[in-house]
């Protein structure tokens, strides 16, 4: 594999049929799962999923990375409740056939981010052993108002659990919503980038942009991934109109959405992305 398009097919639709309808006509034959039908991948049993998967391969497309919410807890929350969710998403991997799970390093108080890092620290380690214990991959995502948002404390995080089961996801979009140069961030974290989520931002207000269209450096950055020789994922992550879950998935609120179905906003995205990669001649 050299790079393939991959994405979060729930900002097509709620509806999981319309959501493979939409990809598959767009050309996209990977998603990454995380709303179906209404639900959180998370809360399906393997029993459940496994009708999904059916789905799938009547379509002849597959599963990229389980989209999880893992990670996205309060780290003064009970962590016992959170790691069963954990193990059932590990469960879904298995019926999905994907190592790849999307995930995160818990929300932190604000201005309280080193007196909770031994206990960040703590959990992340109990997950990744249990991922290397069941032969699947942790993806973290920088993501605002989690401990891993900036690249600095990405970095310790690649640092200390950095392997064949935990990995990083590059996210354009979370970076510039919480001041992080894109730039910096990739010369920080490029040896440990695994996955790549496709979505863009304007610095001076955080809008969510199509890529290329925003101040990540999108086009740069993947140049750089192409030179470098970089084989997996794109994956999109339009976020360019409110769909359904995704106020449920942000810490405090979203960002001001352009009013545009799903299906055309993915297309948007979808175009975007693919002008980037003409003009890398990147295929």
């Amino acid at each position: 594999m050299s790079i393939q398009l991959t994405g979060f097919a729930d900002e097509i639709h709620p509806s999981f049929e319309k959501q493979l309808t939409v990809a598959r006509q767009t050309g996209v034959n990977a998603i990454e799962i995380r709303g179906v039908n209404g639900r959180g991948i998370q809360s399906y049993t393997p029993g459940e999923a496994e009708a999904l998967q059916a789905q799938l391969k009547e379509r002849g497309m597959h599963v990229s990375s389980i989209g999880s919410p893992i990670g996205k807890q309060p780290i003064t929350e009970d962590f016992e409740p959170h790691f069963a969710l954990f193990q059932n998403v590990v469960e879904l991997c298995k019926v999905f056939g994907t190592r790849n799970i999307r995930m995160f390093s818990f929300y932190v108080p604000a201005g309280q981010t080193e007196k909770y890092r031994d206990e960040v620290m703590r959990r992340m380690e109990r997950m990744v052993e249990y991922a290397a214990r069941q032969d699947v991959v942790l993806l973290h995502e920088n993501e605002k108002g989690i401990y891993g948002d900036i690249a600095p404390r990405c970095l310790q995080l690649m640092q200390r659990f950095y392997g064949e089961h935990f990995k990083a996801v590059f996210d354009f979009a979370n970076f510039i919503q919480c001041g992080q140069e894109t730039l910096e961030a990739y010369d920080m974290l490029k040896p440990y980038i695994a996955y790549i989520h496709i979505k863009d931002a304007r610095a001076e207000n955080g809008q969510v942009t199509p890529a290329g269209w925003g101040d990540g450096c999108v086009r740069e950055i993947l140049g750089r991934l192409k030179d470098t020789g970089y084989q997996g994922y794109l994956s999109l992550e339009p976020h360019l109109t409110d769909f359904t879950g995704f106020r449920g998935l942000e810490n405090g609120g979203a960002e001001d959405k352009w009013r545009m179905d799903g299906e055309t906003a993915w297309r948007i995205a979808l175009d975007a992305l693919k002008g980037i990669l003409w003009e890398l001649d990147w295929q």
